[in-house]
This record gives C-alpha cells, sequence and structure tokens, in this order.
C-alpha cells in the first residue's frame, strides 16, 4: 500500500541557519501544519504538500526537501572536524549538502558524479545553501582518472540501484523496471565498493547506501564484498529504525512516512596487501 501511496512531504532544516523547532514555530506562524521526524534529528514532514516558495526562508537556504530516510546518512557517517570526504555518486545533491551542514569543519568534500549534467543541480542545492564542495564528473571506478591519492576519512556510496524503495514517487519504475535489471545492478555496486575501498583511510570509514528494498541489492552485495576483503569489517547501526539484515539495516516505505532505503557501515581495519585489487 505504501508503494502506491502519494507520498510525504518531508524537509530538512539547516543547521547552520535555525534550529528545527525555530523553524517549526516558523511554518506555523507562516499557517504550514508540520511535526518533526522520528527518525531524523534535522527532519520535519508536512501535513500536505507545498510550494517550495511558500516555505519561509527556502531561497535563502534555510531548509530543503528531503525524504526523512535519506537524512539519516549524514548522521549515520559519524563526521568530525578536519576529515577529508567522498559522496561517491552525489547528485542531486541533497545528502552532499546535509553532510556539510552538519560538519561545517569538513578539510574537505569531494562530490563526484557520472554525469556532468546532473551536477549543474548539484551546484545549484550547494549555492542555495551557501556551502563548498570540489564537483567532479566520472566514473567513480575510474580511480586512477579522479583520485589524488589523498585517502578520504569517510565515503558515503549512495549506489544506483533498482529504486525499488521510491516506486510511489516515481510510479514508471513499475513499468520500466525489468527483473534482469538487478543483476547488473549488483555487479556495479559491487564494482564500486572494490574501486573505492582503496582511496579510504584505514580506519576511515564506508556508508553503503540505496533506495532500494532488493537484498540481492543490499545485504547481498555487502556480504559479498565482506567475504573477498580482508581489511573490511561491518560496523553496527544504531537499533532505532529499520529492520536488522544479516548486513545493514533495511528501511521499508512508510505509508505516511519515509521511503525506502538501505545502509550498511563498513570500517577499514587494515589496508590491503600490495598487488592485491579490491
Amino acid at each position: 500500500a505504501a508503494n502506491n501511496a502519494h507520498p510525504p512531504m518531508m524537509l530538512r532544516v539547516n543547521r547552520r541557519q535555525v534550529s528545527r523547532d525555530a523553524y517549526l514555530a516558523e511554518l506555523q506562524a507562516a499557517g504550514i501544519d508540520a511535526h518533526s521526524c522520528e527518525l531524523s534529528e534535522d527532519g520535519i514532514r508536512l501535513a500536505a504538500p507545498c510550494d517550495v516558495h511558500q516555505l519561509p526562508g527556502f531561497a535563502e537556504g534555510r531548509v530543503s526537501v528531503q525524504d526523512e530516510a535519506a537524512q539519516l546518512a549524514a548522521a549515520l557517517l559519524d563526521l568530525a572536524p578536519g576529515q577529508r570526504v567522498l559522496d561517491a555518486c552525489c547528485a542531486p545533491g541533497g545528502k552532499t549538502c546535509h553532510l556539510l551542514e552538519r560538519e561545517p569543519q569538513l578539510a574537505e568534500l569531494v562530490a563526484l558524479d557520472l554525469e556532468p549534467k546532473r551536477l549543474v543541480r548539484v551546484r545549484e542545492n550547494l549555492e542555495r545553501l551557501q556551502l563548498n564542495a570540489e564537483l567532479v564528473a566520472d566514473d567513480a571506478r575510474a580511480t586512477e582518472r579522479w583520485w589524488d591519492g589523498k585517502p578520504f576519512q569517510r565515503i558515503l556510496l549512495d549506489a544506483p540501484c533498482s529504486a525499488t524503495g521510491v516506486i510511489r514517487r516515481h510510479p514508471d519504475i513499475k513499468l520500466t523496471r525489468q527483473a534482469d535489471d538487478i543483476a547488473p545492478l549488483a555487479t556495479l555496486q559491487g564494482e564500486m565498493l572494490d574501486a573505492l575501498w582503496p582511496t579510504l583511510d584505514v580506519g576511515g570509514v564506508l556508508l553503503y547506501a540505496t533506495c532500494s528494498v532488493l537484498p540481492t541489492e543490499n545485504r547481498e552485495v555487502i556480504g559479498a564484498f565482506l567475504e573477498r576483503t580482508p581489511g573490511a569489517r561491518e560496523l553496527d547501526l544504531p537499533g532505532g529504525f529499520g529492520l536488522q539484515q544479516p548486513h545493514g539495516r533495511q528501511l521499508l516505505p512508510q505509508e505516511n512516512g519515509h521511503d525506502g532505503f538501505y545502509y550498511a557501515k563498513l570500517i577499514k581495519i587494515a589496508a590491503q596487501p600490495r598487488g592485491v585489487s579490491g
């Protein structure tokens, strides 16, 4: 039923500019009915969708539109001042911006996406929110082209997927997605993990995310990666959201709540031996 329901409109307050409680008061004053999200401490759910330009301070970057499940990524990454961070599949830039909002003192954030035209939207979001990131258009797997050799302490890999967790936002997925689309996506997801892992610092954390509800793209991808990557260990995620899986946690679409999403958190405990790929 949740896949057929009209999705609620969720907001993310820019904590650099305003607290959630203060922004809820601004919405109330503007006659917009809204409530705090339960899972995201930056999230607000509107009782009914509205035009973004009706939202107080939208143009000035006080608030953005982003589903609550997607808002969890920034908190799960455990950001700290001085870190170098990679957002590996960044468009349209919601998570990129949230990372920068949550930790203003990052050393650098590299925002990577395959399509240059998709980075236009990322740049627009950064400018509206008065944030800065290094934008790179390339295939995340082609690290020899875009990586400068300096390790990242945090990587967000929001991998290309079937989008089966967001069907209600894109109903055409039900018509266009075929069962035999999934295996190539799982292969791509594994290739991305293998390529990005050497760019992660020892002691660094990679957060793997999809908007899929299919085990083939989620826990099975992570399980296979852990088996072939001796220097990788899974970290427990907080238990306050989703369903525990053999690897990671799965959020299912909620009729009046968040989208379907998957997260798994990995730490690099040792570098790969020389001459070993992956």
